[in-house]
């Protein structure tokens, strides 16, 4: 890592949602599903969003997280039952990215970090789009852009909707690439 952080990561889990595939002819295709992703279930990274195989594809957009409307309609069945470990039972709403794992940076009890990122209600409102130009439509996940920013020896737990749960909110969509 950029500032050599060493660490394992244990829990990954994150909702993308709202699919949006734009060819180069000017046309598009729109998938509203949304889709756990899952460390532990390597499975779940892979779906399909449609699409016209056909087309030659420019741009991939999607979010990283739960939309409000969603949010608060309360607890819902597939991906978004609330046994996946996703929904907040204190507070309305869905966790839209929870990483954890150790670091020995962590000064915490046994190295660890937690962050749960979610919430729904301007100004704490942590669901990010992501615009990739590619031509192929696989997407790659890279911790390193996100962990690079942060300093794990104080900032090693958000579990709250707030002003740091958005800036680790922001630092997500570097996360995501075209492969």
């Amino acid at each position: 890592m950029a500032n050599q952080q060493a660490l394992s990561i244990s829990t990954f889990k994150c909702y993308v949602s709202g699919f949006r595939l734009l060819y180069a002819d000017g046309s598009s295709t729109t998938n509203k599903d949304y889709h756990l992703l899952d460390i532990e279930r390597p499975e779940t990274f892979r779906f399909n969003v449609g699409g016209d195989p056909k087309k030659l594809l420019s741009k991939i957009s999607f979010n990283i997280g739960i939309d409000s409307l969603t949010s608060v309609s309360g607890a819902m069945p597939g991906d978004l039952d609330p046994a996946k470990g996703m929904f907040w039972a204190w507070q309305s709403g869905y966790i839209n990215l929870k990483i954890e794992g150790i670091s020995p940076l962590c000064q915490t009890r046994k190295n660890e970090f937690q962050f749960h990122i979610g919430g729904y209600l301007e100004p704490n409102d942590a669901l990010r789009e992501i615009e990739l130009e590619t031509t192929r439509s696989e997407i790659t996940i890279d911790f390193e852009p996100f962990f690079s920013q942060i300093k794990l020896s104080r900032q090693n737990s958000v579990m709250i909707p707030g002003k740091a749960a958005m800036q680790l909110a922001d630092l997500s969509v570097k996360m995501f690439h075209p492969e």
